[in-house]
């Protein structure tokens, strides 16, 4: 007989760690813009990032990995936690109140998502083409939003963006090798494209082209030629 898969939505709980969720800061590129993922709860108009609870006999890490699967279809993403969240001031049972109540649940004081919790943050780069986001149970949409034009979201989630995008520029030079936002070989163009677009600014292409050649990261094959041999470019790989 199949395992009964817990519901979020039990009154008590039953089958999760209380207290205890995870949100996951999804960004996606494709050659041009960074995106991220919101999800949209059913008839609240409410916007959120992808999050979720952790089973009582799973482990933190494959929480995480399993809500991203579930939204995005992709097995191997690279996750990375950066930060946990527990000020007093995320605490608003009455948002998590009128979720629940526009899905058609019954909600007394003492549903135990009303209850305070803290929240392991995640965030992860992807290319979007690769994905179908799908909307969880309470959801409506699973959706790409340009990072400079974010709507409002609930809680402190504006607040786990910032800081995650933050992280992510700090750590540029060291993260790129992990993420999946390239091909295996690529232009010095589209390397360029991937930094501006996560740094939020322009960058002059020689200067450009000079600092990444000095960082020991990357390995130079052939040029790739198209049919213009005076224009082809260098190809690149990471180390």
């Amino acid at each position: 007989m199949a395992k009964k898969k817990a519901d979020p939505a039990d009154p008590k709980g039953s089958g999760y760690l209380a207290n205890i969720a995870y949100d996951s800061v999804v960004f996606g590129f494709s050659g041009e813009k960074l995106k991220i993922l919101l999800i949209k709860y059913h008839n609240t108009g409410l916007l959120a990032l992808p999050g979720g609870f952790v089973g009582r006999n799973e482990n933190l890490n494959d929480a995480v990995k399993r809500g991203l699967k579930e939204r995005t279809g992709l097995d191997n993403i690279y996750l990375e936690q950066f930060y946990t969240f527990g000020d007093t001031a995320r605490f608003k049972p009455e948002i998590m109140r009128t979720i629940l109540k526009a899905n058609g649940h019954i909600v007394n004081n003492d549903h135990w998502l009303l209850d305070r919790f803290i929240s392991v943050s995640y965030y992860a780069l992807i290319n979007y083409t690769d994905v179908v986001p799908k909307p969880d149970a309470l959801s409506d949409s699973c959706t790409w939003y340009d990072i400079d034009k974010l709507p409002a979201l609930i809680l402190d989630h504006t607040t786990i963006v910032a800081k995650a995008l933050e992280t992510l520029r700090a750590n540029i030079d060291k993260k790129l090798v992990g993420m999946n936002l390239l091909p295996v070989k690529f232009t010095m163009k589209q390397l360029q494209n991937v930094y501006e677009a996560i740094l939020g600014e322009k960058m002059r292409r020689t200067t450009f082209q000079r600092t990444m050649l000095g960082t020991g990261l990357l390995k130079r094959h052939e040029k790739h030629y198209s049919g213009k041999a005076h224009k082809a470019p260098y190809m690149y790989s990471f180390r």
